[in-house]
């Protein structure tokens, strides 16, 4: 029913749109008596509980950063079933990000390009929001992504994270950097081990005992995210997240003038899942067992989920099939990885 609603109204409509209004019905969803109705049919089956990070998750399948960005969808998103939610991402100060349109569909490869550039509310007021959310709620699993600023120079970037770091890492039951966006200038260059290793010392040093996890690009050659791994592992953090959205457009089915016309920015969805396992393998067989790996990137199905805890995975994560599947994926993926 939903992929036929999908190709007959949501297609229609402006992707950045579209996604405003189903966090609209998502937010419905975390509110009595909605919230209780859902979690009856939504919730993961016991055996999918999973221990990583030193904490406790309902399932191992969660939403990734950038679904919600400011702290105000996170109870109904874990009422849908998934087992932990990643806000952000943050930054230490407001911005809008990049002009729109800057989300766009590539239909027949399941995929989205993004390059929404970290738009956000800042960390103040997603530290406000997650207050308020644990005062009523210490259920719902919570990790906190955190960014640059855009108005922010590189050379002051870890004086940024720091900021945020102090204010969210309190609040989160683990931490991101995220330094693997394509999307705000200079960015990606963070990943440099030898640029990656005083920004992630500052930022573990201001997250205290939060777990904190470094999220890195699957375009870097394999030789960088090998030494990545062992620099996150030398500075004792928690995890990776492997891997965010990637610049390449190689091996697309969609209409090359479509490709075009959506112009710069992050692609994520079903194209991304060779390589994203790729970088899991690659991750894993790299780090000591008790290192958390989080896969994100490609997945759609329960089977891929399955394919990557069997490749490693502490957790995984997805967010681009939600906008294909609609709101019971989470509970789809569930009920499927019981099963198997």
């Amino acid at each position: 029913m939903y992929p036929l609603f999908f190709r007959t109204v949501l297609s229609r409509l402006d992707p950045e749109f579209a996604h405003h209004a189903a966090m609209l019905v998502i937010r419905i969803a975390g509110v009595p008596p909605f919230a209780w109705i859902a979690r009856a049919l939504t919730a993961p089956a016991p055996e999918l509980r999973t221990e990583a990070l030193g904490l406790s998750f309902p399932s191992p399948f969660g939403v990734a950063a950038g679904f919600d960005k400011n702290v105000v969808g996170v109870k109904g998103l874990a009422a849908l079933g998934f087992g932990h939610v990643e806000i952000g991402t943050v930054t230490a100060i407001p911005q809008p990000g990049n002009p729109k349109p800057r989300l766009f569909r590539l239909i027949p490869d399941r995929a989205v390009v993004n390059r929404m550039g970290f738009n956000n509310e800042g960390a103040q007021a997603a530290a406000r929001r997650l207050q308020k959310l644990r005062r009523r709620d210490r259920d719902v699993v919570i990790g906190v992504n955190i960014g640059k600023s855009r108005v922010v120079e590189v050379a002051d970037a870890a004086a940024d994270y720091v900021r945020s770091a102090t204010l969210l890492a309190p609040l989160a039951d683990y931490l991101v950097v995220n330094v693997s966006s394509p999307n705000t200038p200079g960015l990606r260059g963070l990943q440099a081990v030898e640029t990656l290793r005083p920004l992630l010392t500052a930022v573990k040093n201001a997250a205290g005992r939060t777990p904190l996890l470094v999220k890195i690009a699957p375009d870097l050659p394999d030789d960088e995210i090998t030494a990545i791994a062992l620099l996150a592992v030398d500075l004792g953090l928690a995890g990776i997240i492997a891997t965010n959205t990637t610049i390449s457009r190689e091996g697309l089915a969609t209409d090359p003038a479509i490709v075009a016309a959506a112009g710069e920015g992050g692609l994520s969805g079903a194209p991304l899942k060779k390589r994203s396992l790729a970088v899991l393998k690659l991750v894993r067989s790299t780090v000591p067992e008790g290192f958390a790996v989080v896969s994100v990137g490609g997945v759609e199905t329960a089977a891929d989920v399955q394919e990557r805890l069997d490749a490693g995975a502490d957790l995984v994560q997805g967010y681009t099939a939600f906008l294909y599947r609609g709101p019971l994926w989470g509970r789809q993926i569930n009920r499927a990885l019981a099963v198997r």
